[in-house]
């Protein structure tokens, strides 16, 4: 009932979506779309690609294996995507071997299911979650950020207790959504010290050959605000890769205070940057340029920095985002969105049109902050092209980039430029014919591979 339900607000999605859909409408779709999506969250398909007796192997064939292999044009536009079957072999974890179809080979029959890029979550919260514990709704904000700093502090000690059996519960709803590889976010602050790092790294540890993640040292309740600075310096010197931050200005006070410090204890231990910013106003702009400005002076951390959700992008009129667009790029400052709507329209179009690189994730599952997220970046995908009207053929095909972390099979011009020989065998397995119509129709996954692992 709930895969009809899904697929006929999908169908009414797919025939309303233009430029021109009233914001209202898009909202109220989306939003039974997602609880749809929400209801079964641990849903697998009931049509398998490999049995028990092909999971432990370290070394794999598939036959009828779908990819895409260029563009069918009509006129000089795009209007299907050429898809054909292949043999495929893996080995060590990286793809060995790739050659025309053999189906009469003793191999794993992928009955025709496209084979994609695994999907990269690139912003979720995998240290604290109410997901595998009991359903919680999020309770009336009290106090702004720093009531729900306040809030924090009360419930994380309880928390704590099971995270590690949470995170694992939620890296596998992950993986159901064809995600083998993540971003979290991990807090750090004296209310959790360092436990919620430890419990998650054990969560990543139980899973290491099912799943891979980077981590970012999260000071959620401020760098100074609640003196988060000892266990910062801490964490930087354990297995992270990232040091992370939320709005300076609104919690800290001090833009320039809290960002030198941030700044140079990535440089001191050699991490990256990645930093919460929802102020939308002159501080949040603030902030930009001047990581801008630091990122510049320091060059190790180009290619490296990330602005997460940014949100004071979307309220900037359309000649500022031009030129801060170019900016971040030229800073290589990527921008992590989980993609907002309703008032605010972030100008990802605009991002990428500069060359800025744009990821995205769930954020949030079930927690005290949200309680809408699916797990599927894939959808994330979808909620992109139809906010920015891209229901063509060839700009699905391209809006695929969102839920891969920026690898798709196909070029702009149609060649075929993944999968090759020695690519990680990072594969999701999906019932669709191309990555158009995965993309708009948020196609189930069938079966997913970590580093020539089978996860399901």
């Amino acid at each position: 009932m709930v895969q009809i339900l899904s697929k006929f607000v999908l169908n009414n999605l797919e025939m309303n979506t233009s430029n021109s859909i009233s914001r209202k409408d898009f909202l109220k779709n989306s939003a039974l779309a997602m609880a749809g999506l929400a209801l079964t969250p641990n849903m697998m398909s009931a049509t398998s690609i490999f049995s028990n007796a092909t999971v432990a192997t370290g070394k794999l064939a598939l036959k009828n294996v779908r990819l895409e292999t260029g563009f069918e044009y009509e006129e000089g536009e795009v209007i299907a995507t050429k898809t054909d079957l292949f043999y495929i072999e893996i080995e060590n974890g990286k793809i060995s071997k790739i050659s025309p179809n053999q189906p009469n080979a003793k191999a794993i029959d992928a009955k025709g299911f496209l084979m994609l890029p695994a999907f990269k979550d690139m912003h979720i919260h995998l240290d604290k979650t109410f997901y595998g514990d009991k359903w919680q709704a999020v309770r009336r904000r009290k106090g702004g950020v720093k009531g729900m700093i306040a809030l924090e502090q009360q419930i994380l000690p309880e928390m704590l207790k099971n995270s590690t059996f949470k995170a694992e519960k939620m890296i596998k709803l992950l993986q159901s959504k064809g995600t083998s590889y993540a971003r979290s976010h991990v807090n750090i602050e004296p209310t959790s010290k360092l436990q919620s790092l430890k419990n998650l790294q054990k969560a990543l540890d139980n899973k290491k050959k099912t799943f891979g993640a980077e981590l970012v040292a999260f000071p959620q309740h401020g760098v100074f605000y609640t003196d988060s600075v000892p266990y910062l310096k801490e964490a930087a010197k354990m297995d992270i890769d990232f040091i992370g931050g939320v709005d300076p200005f609104t919690i800290d006070g001090a833009i320039e205070k809290t960002m030198d410090f941030t700044v140079q204890l990535a440089l001191d231990n050699k991490k990256g940057i990645d930093i919460h910013l929802h102020e939308s106003g002159e501080s949040g702009l603030k902030t930009v340029e001047y990581l801008m400005e630091k990122v510049n002076e320091n060059p190790a951390l180009k290619g490296k920095t990330y602005l997460s959700h940014c949100f004071v992008l979307g309220k900037l009129e359309k000649p500022k985002q031009e030129e801060v667009a170019e900016k971040l790029a030229n800073a290589g400052i990527g921008i992590v969105s989980t993609i907002p709507f309703g008032s605010l329209i972030m100008p990802i179009p605009t991002l990428y049109k500069h060359n800025v690189k744009v990821l995205t994730g769930n954020d949030s599952i079930v927690d005290h902050w949200n309680t809408f997220g699916t797990g599927s970046v894939l959808q994330k995908a979808n909620l992109m092209a139809q906010l920015y009207g891209q229901s063509t053929e060839f700009l699905l095909s391209r809006s695929l980039k969102l839920a891969t972390g920026n690898i798709l099979p196909l070029d702009d011009k149609g060649n075929q430029q993944w999968p090759k020989a020695g690519d990680d065998a990072d594969l999701a397995f999906l019932n669709a014919s191309c990555s158009a119509e995965a993309v708009s129709r948020i196609s189930n996954v069938e079966s997913l591979i970590h580093q020539g692992n089978v996860v399901f």
